[in-house]
């Protein structure tokens, strides 16, 4: 069960408790407790107990609820270890979100339907693995593959367009669809930036950075130049989709909210045969004229109930950032009588 108390404190004396951990190798309990113990640190510091290490033994030191959580994530991650795979801060923080549920197959996500069979959940693309860190991330991951229309709605931080553009990367190089295309409506957040200059590129890339953020964890630079160049990757606004049909094409639209009713229905008939089709935002971050409906609240009322259709929701719980993003997106709920 995952253990996350937001104001860890060590419990009094008298209710500690010991857990002991014995690991058979000695250079995997190095990479599991991590350089400085740093990993271990980070544990302690979530789950508000104390780890001590002893040779190739760890002692848990804690209330009974606490020693188990954090035995359960130290035992998934040294299977990880086992498997040849590494341990990363994002690692420990997802283990206690999934609360080790997961069972490790030892599988790599090879292909879609591969990854779709196994417990975890894994996205494989050219420079790095991806994972779900929390239930509601894994369940999305597993709606783009199995569905060819998807969307993804919730507070900033949450990953939906990073993952999208994840499994938009490992269909591409899987050879389930021959190009990647990503969008966004070409909206100023709440400032006015007049007349840029330069090229129609130069123009919009300040609007499409964080898809090329995105792109460029998944894919080596070099690539990624070389695949716009051939058009198999198109970042481009919008506006730019009209008169297109998109055939097997991942087709990611990022901050919807900010899609009029019109350009929603524009973009989304825009699906063509063999493609993939993403939308993703957050409805408290509208930055369209007042009184413009946004094309994401149109579309989840109008298609809501075709089964077809996959709406995948986020809250601040889910949030992958900064722990600190979580609360603020909190406060600001809490304050908003218009709360989505």
């Amino acid at each position: 069960m995952a253990f996350t108390p937001d104001s860890p404190v060590l419990p009094a004396a008298e209710t500690i408790g010991e857990t002991l951990l014995e690991f058979p190798d000695n250079f995997l309990l190095i990479d599991l407790c991590g350089e400085y113990d740093r990993n271990l640190t980070d544990l302690e510091n979530k789950l508000g107990l104390q780890i001590v290490r002893r040779g190739n033994q760890l002692v848990l030191l804690g209330e009974e609820a606490t020693r188990q959580a954090a035995a359960e994530v130290l035992e998934a991650l040294y299977a990880r270890l086992e498997q040849g795979r590494d341990v990363e801060p994002a690692d420990i923080d997802r283990e206690l979100r999934m609360g080790g549920s997961e069972a490790d197959t030892g599988t790599r996500a090879g292909d879609q339907m591969e990854l779709l069979k196994t417990d975890r959940v894994e996205i494989k693309t050219r420079k790095k693995l991806v994972e779900p860190r929390t239930e509601a991330q894994k369940a999305y991951v597993k709606s783009l593959f199995d569905k060819e229309l998807a969307f993804g709605i919730g507070p900033a931080g949450t990953g939906k367009t990073y993952l999208a553009v994840a499994v938009g990367v490992n269909m591409f190089i899987q050879g389930h669809v021959d190009r990647i295309i990503l969008s966004r409506p070409a909206v100023e957040a709440g400032e006015k930036l007049g007349f840029l200059p330069g090229t129609q590129d130069e123009k919009v890339d300040p609007y499409m950075q964080p898809l090329y953020d995105a792109l460029n964890d998944f894919l080596p630079a070099k690539q990624v130049a070389k695949l716009r160049e051939e058009k198999k990757i198109e970042i481009a606004p919008l506006a730019f989709m009209r008169g297109r049909t998109l055939s097997r094409a991942f087709v990611v639209l990022d901050e919807a909210q900010n899609a009029t009713s019109m350009q929603m229905k524009m973009f989304l008939t825009r699906l063509g045969e063999g493609s993939r089709m993403v939308i993703t935002g957050d409805r408290s971050q509208v930055d369209l004229p007042r009184g413009v409906m946004s094309g994401l609240r149109d579309a989840e009322r109008l298609l809501k109930d075709i089964p077809k259709i996959s709406f995948n929701y986020f809250t601040s719980k889910d949030v992958v950032r900064h722990p600190l993003v979580a609360a603020i997106i909190e406060a600001y709920d809490a304050d908003d009588p218009e709360k989505c």
